[in-house]
């Protein structure tokens, strides 16, 4: 009886043991779970308010894209919530210094794979940063000519003077020498032209600065100025330099040529073509077009 006893008492004491160890097992892990629950909410709640502060502080700036704004916000808001992340599992005894390290390897591995994209990411930070160009604006890089419709992070929708969608990367536009044209308010054109050595040359430049005065959209300051800027070998050519506002200076050069050919035309003065003079080999002289099916011969020049 005495070792029944016994045997139950020692069974108590070890439930006894045993659900003491569970309570406090619990406690434990109930005021982790709280804390875990309260630091997730805090930090949701800071990482929110941060992301928010940060994109109003950007939009103060004219300068600054809506864009780059809610990147910046939105990354200072996920950089948060993994600091909280790593802090709750820090709570449950998770080791942080291997979460990180792996992490480390993780965004070193996945730089590495994205490199192209990264650069991409870069320079369309930077792009948003010092605005060469904005949103509505013709632009002209040499091998993509377009008005831009969009400026992302990873690449620019441009639109072509033809009505084509061009998709360009970031890292293109931002290693190259980029021309705006809508940039500025004003811009000057050179209307050149070769008229005859026989024709009045006085009365072929006023005619030029007379179509310049008549045009609305040609500025009188900076004043049209007209000069003689060649003597070639068939023309004298003649040219005036005048200045229009940036959104009608395609139109206005297309009419200014235009009207300068009529206007010469009704005055009498002449538009030479090119002209060569050929010898041939019985010495007889012959004066060509350039262009003419006669050059193809075999000739010499005299």
């Amino acid at each position: 009886m005495d070792s029944i006893e016994q045997q139950v008492g020692e069974l108590v004491k070890s439930s006894g043991d045993f659900a003491n160890a569970m309570w406090a097992l619990v406690i434990t892990y109930t005021f982790s779970v709280l804390g875990a629950v309260i630091l997730l909410i805090v930090g949701w709640i800071i990482a929110a308010i941060t992301q928010r502060s940060i994109k109003n502080a950007f939009l103060k700036f004219e300068n600054v894209d809506r864009t780059l704004a809610g990147f910046f916000g939105n990354i200072a808001r996920y950089g948060i919530l993994t600091i909280v992340i790593i802090m709750v599992l820090g709570q449950f005894g998770v080791q942080t210094a291997s979460i990180l390290a792996a992490l480390g390897a993780a965004g070193l591995a996945i730089g590495l794979a994205l490199q192209g994209t990264l650069q991409n990411i870069a320079a369309g930070i930077m792009l948003l940063v010092l605005r060469p160009f904005r949103v509505g604006e013709y632009i002209s890089t040499g091998s993509i000519d377009g008005t831009v419709q969009e400026v992302g992070l990873f690449a620019t929708e441009l639109k072509t003077f033809d009505g084509l969608f061009r998709l360009a990367p970031n890292s293109t536009l931002w290693n190259v020498s980029i021309t705006n044209y809508s940039r500025v308010t004003q811009r000057m054109h050179e209307l050149a032209i070769g008229i005859g050595y026989d024709d009045d040359l006085k009365k072929a430049i006023e005619i030029l600065l007379d179509l310049a005065r008549n045009n609305e959209n040609v500025l009188a300051d900076p004043e049209p100025y007209a000069f003689v800027k060649e003597l070639g070998d068939s023309a004298v050519v003649v040219a005036m330099r005048y200045w229009a506002p940036g959104s009608v200076w395609w139109k206005t050069t297309h009419i200014m040529t235009r009207d300068a050919k009529l206007a010469f035309d009704e005055a009498g003065i002449s538009i030479p073509f090119p002209q060569v003079t050929l010898s041939t080999l019985d010495g007889d002289e012959q004066l060509l077009e350039k262009g003419d099916e006669a050059a193809d011969k075999p000739a010499e020049k005299s």
